[in-house]
């Protein structure tokens, strides 16, 4: 199977590079980044942290960074965590490599949201339901991996 390369672009939270990491690192090499500069060179929220090592995610070694227009070259495909960062991503993307743009949301079977919603301003049970969304759509990115077709 040929490996794919993608980063999960999103903002604030690292919790799907975790959950990509844990659940696809056979298929794919991962990377996770902001649209925008926020808290570059960062770890994680604590709250991210906690919710993921709760699960076995270990978000310690992860450091914020912001999408790079080389990342359109590098990586096979890019996932945004909602529709704003889908458009950023649209923006900053060159038409050749529009197809390459996907909602993490499109991937997952037991959620209707298209949007991964930002649980900064939440409490720990946003973080939780953030969680339980991109492990579901992890699932499901897993398997479009596995079966190119379905892409």
């Amino acid at each position: 199977m040929h490996r794919k390369h993608l980063p999960l672009a999103h903002c604030g939270s690292d919790l799907p590079q975790a959950v990509a990491d844990a659940g696809l690192s056979d298929a794919i090499v991962a990377d996770s980044a902001g649209t925008h500069d926020y808290h570059i060179g960062e770890p994680p929220d604590p709250r991210s942290q906690d919710a993921a090592a709760e699960r076995g995610y270990d978000l310690s070694p992860l450091r914020a960074r912001k999408v790079e227009r080389a990342d359109f070259q590098r990586f096979d495909l890019i996932v945004a965590m909602d529709r704003g960062h889908l458009a950023i991503l649209s923006r900053m993307a060159e038409p050749s490599r529009a197809h390459t743009l996907k909602l993490m949301m499109s991937y997952a079977s037991g959620f209707k949201e298209r949007d991964v919603p930002d649980p900064y301003y939440g409490g720990a049970e946003d973080f939780e339901r953030v969680l339980d969304m991109l492990e579901d759509a992890a699932r499901g990115l897993l398997e479009a991996i596995r079966t190119p077709a379905q892409q």
